[in-house]
């Protein structure tokens, strides 16, 4: 199978769209577990209170800025299918805007398929550069193209 590119065209970029696939080298399970384990999620992804792969359920997390600010971002998942998709809604409190992070599995023999998607971007205020759609394809791509496999790898 051929694998898409990691960066995001100008025109998803526009559309508020980012999108990033990588084949993992780790079976479904223990890809589903790094993305739904706040314990797992913590060593490559952000260091959550508390997260539960259950429709409904409300978390955030503080992330920080190009220039030190930090962001508080809500969440709250709607949507998860065991194995092979999770989504949550993702905003900022103190600014307008809402979008949906989605995650997509599909098995590949013994790897994962990790099809990520953000939607919405282009909802979040064009005054703020930190809230601009190519900060979220590159934090994207830094964690799921880099950090999600060097876990993933480190925990084999």
């Amino acid at each position: 199978m051929k694998q898409k590119s990691s960066k995001a065209t100008d025109d998803e970029l526009k559309a508020g769209l980012v999108e990033i696939e990588r084949i993992l080298n780790a079976p479904i399970e223990k890809v589903w577990e790094a993305i739904t384990d706040k314990d797992q999620m913590k060593e490559w992804y952000f260091d959550l209170e508390e997260f539960k792969a259950e429709v409904g359920f409300e978390f955030q997390f503080y992330g920080q800025g190009k220039k030190g600010e930090q962001y508080l971002h809500l969440c709250q998942v709607t949507e998860v299918i065991p194995q092979k998709k999770l989504t949550y809604s993702w905003s900022y409190l103190g600014w307008e805007g809402l979008s949906h992070v989605t995650f997509h599995l599909e098995p590949q023999g013994s790897k994962t398929l990790l099809r990520l998607t953000h939607t919405g971007l282009g909802s979040f205020p064009v005054t703020n550069p930190d809230l601009a759609r190519e900060n979220f394809n590159e934090g994207w791509t830094e964690l799921i193209t880099s950090l999600l496999p060097k876990y993933l790898e480190k925990s084999a």
